[in-house]
């Protein structure tokens, strides 16, 4: 549990049974106090049959939703997470940040993030103050309890997603530098400026964190654009007309 994902070093054992699938581990000379955790990793739908019996695309939130990505509308996408006790709380901080990492692998599976990632604990069902980015050149960070403590007053506004809604993009302005205190697992304090992107990246994990959606910083709701639309090269923005 203290270490990254691994295979295993003794393999699974399958067989039916009945019709039922069975599968057995077990691990030789395991040491004292050790604890495994195993993750089974589904292939999402791609696509599902209409009432017409033709292929329809899944969307990409139904697909961010299938790897389990907890969707706009509930309620703890609107909560402040609880912070780590830091270091009595080490081995659970370790336990979420796992979780986050692999949120983060089975996303990269399906989508492509060319300007990075991020997920928050919030987003996986998980009330604490835990959270990882990616960022473009591939460097992953983790941070327990983070908190923006000083902010550039210069900004810039960028397009940005969201897991829990990402059949749409915003335009968002933040800052261009932000300075984050944040723990490690051993209680350890630390001050760490991040820059443009990465600033951006976990500007919005931290929002995460205290309840708070990109889209509650957009002027209006009608801010939001349909990712087709932010895909498309050279398309005028348009505006969504609702009923």
């Amino acid at each position: 549990m203290t270490a990254e994902a691994y295979p295993l070093r003794t393999a699974i054992q399958h067989e039916q049974r009945d019709g039922i699938g069975i599968y057995c581990w077990a691990a030789d000379n395991p040491p004292w106090h050790a604890r495994y955790r195993l993750e089974w990793n589904f292939r999402a739908q791609q696509s599902r049959p209409d009432t017409a019996g033709a292929d329809v695309p899944d969307s990409p939130s139904q697909q961010m939703a299938a790897i389990g990505i907890v969707q706009h509308g509930d309620p703890i996408l609107r909560e402040v997470a609880a912070p780590f006790d830091l270091p009595a709380e080490a081995d659970e901080a370790r336990r979420v940040v796992s979780q986050l990492v692999s949120a983060m692998e089975r996303a990269a599976r399906i989508h492509h993030f060319a300007k990075g990632m991020g997920v928050a604990a919030p987003q996986l069902g998980i009330r604490r103050a835990a959270t990882t980015v990616r960022t473009p050149d591939g460097r992953r960070i983790a941070l327990l309890n983070p908190i923006v403590i000083e902010e550039s007053d210069a900004t810039d506004e960028q397009y940005e997603g969201c897991w829990s809604f990402f059949d749409v993009r915003g335009k968002v302005s933040r800052p261009v530098t932000i300075h984050v205190e944040h723990q490690d697992v051993d209680g350890s304090r630390h001050i760490t400026r991040f820059d443009r992107g990465d600033a951006r990246l976990v500007a919005h994990e931290i929002d995460h964190l205290n309840g708070i959606l990109y889209s509650d910083r957009l002027p209006s709701p009608d801010a939001l654009i349909p990712v087709s639309e932010y895909r498309g090269t050279g398309l005028a923005r348009r505006r969504r007309a609702d009923p």
